[in-house]
């Protein structure tokens, strides 16, 4: 208990902290860094001179430094400054050997260290140990092959030693392992300075850039291998092809060429380079042609140095977007202008290769053009009618005539046809699209083909297909039965007539019926025409047949044709009482009223005057859309003498606006005084009451 006791009292208390307040001065770490910093520069004096004497002073300095250097190298071997300053040391003394001894040993410990093995070989040099020297460099690139540094001076060494033979097995030894290019161009220039060009050229190009191609080329160019410089060209153009080609090797090549004179060969080259470059990679190109065609060239050269940079354009156009169509165009329009009939087709072919996507007729329509444009060049500027034919075939193939045709395809086919005397194909063409994809353009086509060859009987059957086809078309009917007419056969023409008025449904019934009243006027079959205007009134009460139908019998040199004529009007009056348009009354009245009054007598004047309407000003209420009153509106209404009648209150509204028109001529007389004003005023008042009281 009491050892207990003592080791409690032996435990020395902790000083309490009274004052925990900051104090005035801090001190930061990096102060104290930057202190002992500036401590470590302090200058010490410097150690004192020795001044050796004799042999033993000489011996117990060189035991002392050996010994610090050992301590240096145990406590860490890894450091290989240290070794580096033990060598050198041992290298100030005259002893090689040890020198040579340590640096071993320091490569025991580092083999990879690239300035140990540097250092080491210089020491054997600069002490003329030229085997060593040799000894080390060969060990150095066997372990370290990649390290270019210990070839140059390998290399280096053997040259000053005048060993040629020796530096050139090092060239050989170090280009089997396919180093930089500076490494080749120095193993060229070591060649160059013996002589020794052959050797120089029959390298292997292990860097096939294009830079140094270019040099290769120089190179013979400088002495004086004019053709081999050209061959070397040429093969770097072979070597890199279409798919990794560069505007510096055609500029290099442009250059020299340039320098021999042989400008065409330069033309040539630039148009090769230009029509396979992409545009953006090739503005130097485009500089140099151009320089290249205003010194050398004449307007025309200028000219397709203009083209060549739009064929680029055209070119990036259409690679961006196949089936713009609109940059087709304007491409092939431009090589059609300045090229030879095989590139334009092969233009054409790659235009053509675009199929729109999507098969509706709406997308291809403007891809189409691409096809007339193709067979139309082949025609026209190629003069191949063999090829024309084949493309006008691939198109028609292509076309999926079951979901939608093109007409002018089939037109054009057939008028190339008949153009190189081949009736018998356009026929089997035209038939061909007539079976397949019927359309009405396509039987107009072939009518009027027909036609001009004069082979009615096959216009016959055509027009009779046609209508089989679309029987609803009125044009077809009214055709056929023209061409029936002109050919003298009027019993066919009124029979088709016939056919197409009894027809169901017609697209424009009017023109019809006007074109057969037209056929019989024409034929003077008179009665024929009134049977015809009968027939058709059955049918409608339309005021024009009323109108064209009293003109008619105007018309016929006959005695009783007024008498006819009025008596059709009375009619069509009579049966127009009750048509609600009343506009077309009036016109069937205004109608009359000019016939009456060029051949009328006057109580025919007077009676067709009397059946004229009044025009009178109405207002109506406006519903809007929603439901909603929107007002009123003006508008004019026409009443008939028979409505004026039927209705008491017109007449009392007319006898009210005579009254008023009495009264303002009567007050333009009299005097303008007080009294007679406000009766004047009461009276107007009272009449404007009763015009606009509502009937």
């Amino acid at each position: 208990m009491a050892s207990t006791v003592a080791g409690k009292q032996r435990i020395p208390k902790v000083a309490k902290v009274k004052n925990k307040a900051p104090a005035e001065v801090q001190i930061t770490a990096e102060q104290l860094l930057r202190e002992a910093k500036e401590r470590e520069l302090e200058l010490l004096p410097p150690p004192p001179k020795q001044k050796i004497t004799d042999a033993e002073e000489l011996n117990d300095y060189k035991l002392k430094k050996r010994k610090g250097f050992e301590d240096n190298i145990r406590k860490n071997r890894t450091v290989i400054s240290n070794w580096i300053k033990y060598a050198q040391w041992e290298e100030s003394l005259k002893e090689v050997q040890r020198a040579r001894s340590i640096y071993e040993r320091a490569l025991d410990v580092d083999h990879r260290n690239i300035t140990l093995w540097l250092k080491y070989a210089e020491m054997e040099m600069k002490n003329r140990q030229v085997n060593h020297a040799r000894n080390i460099w060969d060990r150095a690139i066997t372990i370290l092959p990649r390290v270019n540094q210990f070839w140059y001076k390998y290399t280096y060494m053997e040259e000053m030693l005048g060993n040629i033979a020796g530096c050139r097995q090092v060239f050989e030894r170090w280009m089997e392992w396919e180093p930089e290019e500076q490494a080749w161009h120095s193993y060229i220039n070591f060649e160059l300075r013996y002589k020794e060009v052959d050797k120089s050229r029959t390298l292997v190009m292990v860097h096939p850039e294009v830079k140094n191609w270019i040099k290769y080329a120089h190179f013979e160019e400088k002495h004086g291998y004019i053709a081999r410089a050209r061959k070397v060209f040429e093969r770097a153009v072979e070597f890199f092809g279409e798919e990794h080609i560069n505007e510096n090797l055609y500029v290099a090549f442009s250059r020299f060429e340039e320098k021999q004179k042989e400008f065409e060969r330069v033309r040539i080259i630039y148009k090769y380079a230009l029509d396979r470059i992409p545009k953006q990679q090739a503005q130097e190109l485009f500089k140099n042609y151009t320089v290249f065609e205003k010194r050398f060239g004449d307007r025309r050269g200028i000219e397709d140095v203009i083209v060549s940079k739009r064929r680029f354009q055209y070119e990036e156009e259409v690679k961006a977007s196949p089936h713009n169509y609109d940059a087709w165009f304007d491409y092939l329009r431009l090589v059609e202008s300045d090229t030879d009939a095989d590139t334009v087709r092969e233009v054409y072919e790659r235009a053509i290769a675009n199929i729109p996507p999507i098969q509706e007729k709406r997308h291809w329509r403007r891809y189409i053009y691409l096809w007339i444009n193709y067979a139309l060049y082949e025609e026209l500027e190629v003069k191949d009618p063999e090829r024309t034919r084949q493309v006008f075939q691939a198109c028609l193939e292509l076309i999926p005539h079951k979901k939608f045709t093109f007409a002018k395809i089939w037109l054009l086919y057939a008028q190339f046809e008949i153009r190189q005397k081949n009736l018998q194909n356009a026929r089997r063409g035209l038939g061909t699209a007539i079976g397949k994809c019927p359309k009405n353009k396509l039987f107009k086509g072939y009518i009027e083909l027909e036609l001009q060859l004069r082979e009615f009987d096959r216009c016959r059957k055509l027009y009779e297909k046609y209508l089989e086809f679309s029987p609803e078309n009125c044009t077809t009917w009214i055709k056929f039965a023209e061409l029936e007419t002109i050919l003298g056969d009027t019993d066919r023409a009124r029979a088709i007539f016939e056919l197409a008025i009894g027809q169901p449904r017609l697209d424009m019934p009017e023109v019809l019926w006007k074109s057969y009243i037209d056929s019989e006027i024409e034929q003077e079959e008179y009665e024929n025409t009134r049977g015809l205007y009968k027939r058709l009134l059955q049918r409608t009460q339309h005021v024009k047949v009323w109108i064209s139908y009293g003109q008619f019998e105007l018309s016929i040199d006959s005695d009783d044709r007024i008498q006819r004529c009025r008596q059709i009007y009375e009619e069509a009056n009579k049966s127009m009482q009750n048509c609600e348009e009343k506009e077309e009354r009036l016109m069937l009245l205004e109608s009359w009223r000019d016939f009456e009054d060029e051949l009328g007598s006057f109580a025919n004047k007077e009676r067709v005057r009397k059946l004229l309407p009044e025009k009178v000003k109405k207002r109506r209420k406006i519903t809007a859309e929603d439901g909603s009153d929107a007002g009123w509106e003006e508008y004019y209404d026409y009443i008939f003498p028979e409505d004026a009648a039927n209705q008491p209150n017109l007449k009392l509204l007319a006898m009210a606006k005579m009254w008023k028109k009495q009264q303002q001529d009567e007050d333009e007389d009299e005097e303008d005084d007080g009294p007679l004003c406000l009766s004047h005023d009461y009276r107007m008042t009272v009449n404007i009451q009763v015009i606009n009281t509502p009937v």
